[in-house]
């Protein structure tokens, strides 16, 4: 609740997110479906509105800071009203991968788009799914309840660098204590 015991609206959450603090509990809020908003995220992490790019960085990292996955889709939630929007893949990209430590002890830290940071490992696993048409593979990292992030060619190719064998000869790195297979046996 903002001041005066009223909601949290917009420009609350936005000045919330400004000073630094904390995600907003998305999960916790059950707000009445209110129906769509023209709000698409494109598989190259682009919002839109109505079409257009949103331009300010500030209103995106705001959108992504509501955004939460429902069984029926992704929706932006507040605590008074929830609206389904489009995404064509996933909601982030990890564009920067940050590697501390070697071997089991490995530690892969990704950054979005919309500047989350994830730890890759048993909360936030790796995956890799690959196009039955084309082979080519396509890979995301867990980043928070339930959002994913596409991988960048640029930041898998810097993850293809770090992979080592693993059980039957099935390449992967580790991050976090965890193993991650990413590709096929060497």
């Amino acid at each position: 609740m903002s001041g005066g015991g009223f909601p949290l609206g917009l420009a609350d959450l936005q000045r919330e997110a400004a000073a630094g603090r904390r995600l907003p509990p998305v999960e916790k809020w059950n707000p009445a479906h209110c129906g769509e908003i023209d709000i698409r995220i494109a598989r190259d992490g682009t919002w839109y509105h109505m079409g257009s790019p949103i331009g300010r960085k500030e209103l995106v990292r705001l959108f992504s800071t509501i955004l939460r996955k429902d069984p029926e889709g992704y929706v932006l939630v507040t605590p008074v009203e929830k609206m389904r929007i489009r995404v064509e893949d996933v909601p982030f990209l990890a564009v920067l991968m940050d590697v501390s430590g070697e071997g089991c002890d490995q530690v892969l830290t990704f950054t979005t788009n919309v500047g989350d940071e994830a730890v890759a490992g048993r909360d936030n696993p790796i995956r890799v799914e690959t196009d039955p048409a084309t082979g080519e593979p396509a890979p995301y990292v867990h980043i928070r309840k339930g959002l994913e992030a596409r991988i960048a060619r640029s930041v898998f190719y810097q993850l293809a660098d770090l992979t080592v064998p693993g059980v039957g000869g099935v390449l992967g790195v580790w991050s976090g204590g965890v193993f991650f297979p990413i590709g096929r046996p060497e």
